[in-house]
């Protein structure tokens, strides 16, 4: 218990200071001047602090590591474009530092050796991870193929397939997590929502239409027969 609870703390720690104490400003001057930005030593210190104060004072080795991770990954960060790809990188070696720590401080090699031996005989969750990578990529690009035929026709049909995408695997996943659960009333719900959304435009043709309809079915299905196969 003590060790989930440090982890959390740890995790708010970061989640504090780097998307609700950090102003603005600091974030501009840490692009314009990067290691040479005063602002960019001052986000780490805050971050340092507030670790050291949510997981113990006799952690202070801690506090100091994820302090200087911190300043060294912000300071790299700041040389790259601001996009998605690049935050992503960011907010992961951030979170890899953490749980390094997190590990390092609470747990042995042979009790990760031991934990990872109950996941392996695991069968449950290995049909998790299967459904889930399943329902990611490769049924998107499933779905693509038996679409085809109506994309062809779009004058759009780049960016709505590209749109799609995204929206299919997050809708997958959700679909999935409602059919372990036995939500199957929150899955209309899901799908009532996404026809208002999305079929409420007068002006779109009909071959638009047809293939959104379709392709939303198919990205359904897969989902609901994922989660039954799991059960």
């Amino acid at each position: 218990m003590e060790a989930s609870l440090w982890l959390i703390k740890l995790i708010l720690s970061h989640l504090l200071t780097d998307f609700i104490l950090q102003p603005n400003k600091w974030v501009q001057k840490r692009k314009l001047h990067h290691f040479a930005a005063i602002h960019l030593y001052l986000h780490g210190l805050v971050t340092g602090i507030l670790a050291w104060v949510f997981i113990g004072w006799q952690y202070w080795m801690i506090a100091l590591i994820v302090m200087i991770s911190h300043i060294i990954i912000d300071g790299w960060k700041s040389y790259q474009k601001d996009n998605l790809s690049y935050f992503v990188i960011d907010q992961f070696l951030h979170l890899l530092v953490i749980v390094s720590c997190w590990l390092f401080t609470f747990f042995y090699w042979d009790t990760i050796l031991l934990n990872w031996q109950h996941v392996s005989a695991n069968a449950k969750f290995w049909k998790m991870v299967t459904a889930i990578v399943f329902l990611t990529m490769p049924a998107g690009i499933l779905i693509g193929k038996m679409t085809n035929h109506w994309r062809e026709n779009i004058t759009d049909s780049e960016s709505l397939a590209n749109a799609g995408k995204w929206i299919g695997m997050v809708e997958r996943i959700i679909i999935l997590i409602f059919v372990l659960y036995n939500q199957y009333s929150a899955i209309g719900l899901l799908v009532a929502a996404k026809g208002i959304i999305r079929f409420n435009e007068k002006d779109r043709p009909e071959i638009k239409t047809e293939y959104l309809v379709i392709g939303t079915l198919l990205s359904i299905a897969m989902a609901i027969i994922a989660g039954l196969l799991i059960k």
